[in-house]
């Protein structure tokens, strides 16, 4: 190429499917386009005499080839794209001298003017790939391409780039998880969903401030305010979402957490596969692990705690109902993580010590964990029933119970932006 050429480069997508791909230099950059490159099907060589451990596992499991060499002039005979990313300038040079005359399309990461080929700054969202190259009258412009790319991206995964009249999603019911109450902690497919829906059945614990973001045609259902009548409140939300997937709308029911978290996201998804009902179940992030990492405390750590159990506790260790067998939760080294326990934390307490448990044991109390009114209450197993009254903490909070309790208690810090 010349020096600096002002025409813009012509973009296409390469199908690299079983076709022969020469990767000079297993530096970061190879490790950085190596699995765009697996992605895309590519029989891939690399020639380099030393990679990083992260490139050297995908020789390992038989991704690429590798041959321990340096460069050598005839590498890229057959060869449909090369990517050239050694340490070695002369090396560098003399591939791209074979690239230019074997005409193999051929990128520089060292000297993009020197190049065939430039990559451009990429994304994906639901099977649309994003390509973004930017030029100035200098030349190429990567950081402006990353972030005009991360732009058309997010607006594709959060809804903004939607055209709904163009919206191709079928109807039927998304149970997504809205993570533990921050609402920038939901999935980036469960924030798309809820952009693209027609209908939202909300739980009181979802993050309600996504709801506000939704266009004016959206139906916004209070699951806690559905009309019961005769039937129970499960039943009336499980009806609830038939009858509008039904009426061909598209349909997501918003849950806090994980809808398979003490949830009853398998109730609802059994009831629309009795109705024959398609439904997709988009995970959430739990509040049983990430409320107590809000608050400074580590569900596991090494040499205090190497498993942590997560229990309900909306009925009583002496309910006939309980499934939960205290005994057992006692005599475990772990972390105990309670959920939906706030107004039975004393009885179980109880429990817990009668069964063994030290009354030291640490104890802490998160409420409204990852949302800006979040507050923690510490306490130990003797205490914490009279801790709860005295410092009126309401649900919902996550109780952790253990000794990554007194770990790490200063660490928590709140991030700004």
């Amino acid at each position: 190429m010349a020096e600096h050429d002002d025409h813009p480069a012509y973009p296409v997508g390469l199908r690299l499917n079983g076709r022969r791909v020469v990767v000079v230099g297993g530096g970061q950059v190879a490790q950085r386009r190596l699995p765009a490159l697996i992605a895309a099907g590519a029989d891939i060589t690399l020639v380099s005499p030393s990679a990083t451990a992260s490139v050297e596992a995908m020789a390992d499991t038989g991704e690429i080839r590798w041959e321990r060499r340096r460069y050598q002039d005839g590498d890229l005979a057959d060869t449909w794209y090369a990517l050239i990313a050694s340490s070695d300038a002369a090396a560098n040079d003399a591939a791209s001298v074979e690239a230019e005359r074997t005409r193999t399309w051929c990128v520089r990461s060292d000297d993009a003017e020197a190049a065939t080929a430039w990559t451009p700054a990429t994304g994906r969202s639901e099977g649309i790939t994003v390509a973004v190259l930017t030029t100035t009258s200098q030349g190429r412009d990567p950081r402006h391409s990353a972030a005009v790319r991360d732009a058309i991206v997010e607006g594709l995964r959060d809804g903004t780039l939607a055209a709904p009249h163009h919206r191709t999603r079928a109807p039927g019911v998304a149970l997504v998880g809205g993570g533990p109450g921050d609402p920038d902690l939901i999935t980036v497919r469960g924030r798309r969903l809820l952009a693209e829906a027609d209908v939202v059945i909300a739980d009181r614990l979802g993050p309600r401030d996504l709801l506000d973001e939704l266009p004016p045609h959206v139906e916004v259902i209070d699951a806690a305010k559905i009309p019961y009548g005769r039937f129970m409140a499960q039943e009336a939300i499980n009806q609830a979402l038939i009858d509008h997937a039904k009426a061909g709308k598209s349909v997501v029911r918003l849950k806090g957490g994980d809808p398979f978290v003490f949830g009853r996201g398998m109730e609802e998804a059994q009831a629309l596969a009795a109705e024959g009902i398609a439904c997709t179940v988009v995970p959430g992030i739990s509040s049983s692990i990430s409320v107590p990492g809000a608050a400074g405390i580590p569900v596991t750590h090494r040499g205090v705690a190497h498993e942590f159990t997560v229990v309900s506790g909306h009925v009583a260790p002496d309910d006939p109902r309980s499934l939960v067998d205290w005994g057992a939760l006692a005599r475990l080294r772990g972390t105990l993580v309670l959920l939906m326990a706030v107004d039975k934390i004393g009885a179980i307490a109880q429990a817990l010590i009668a069964h063994g448990k030290s009354p030291d044991t640490p104890v802490a109390l998160v409420q409204e964990g990852t949302t800006a009114a979040q507050r923690r209450v510490d306490a130990t197993l003797g205490n914490v029933g009279e801790r709860v009254v005295a410092e009126e903490v309401r649900p919902p909070a996550v109780i952790v119970i253990g000794d990554v309790v007194a770990v790490g208690t200063d660490t928590a810090r709140p991030l700004e932006g």
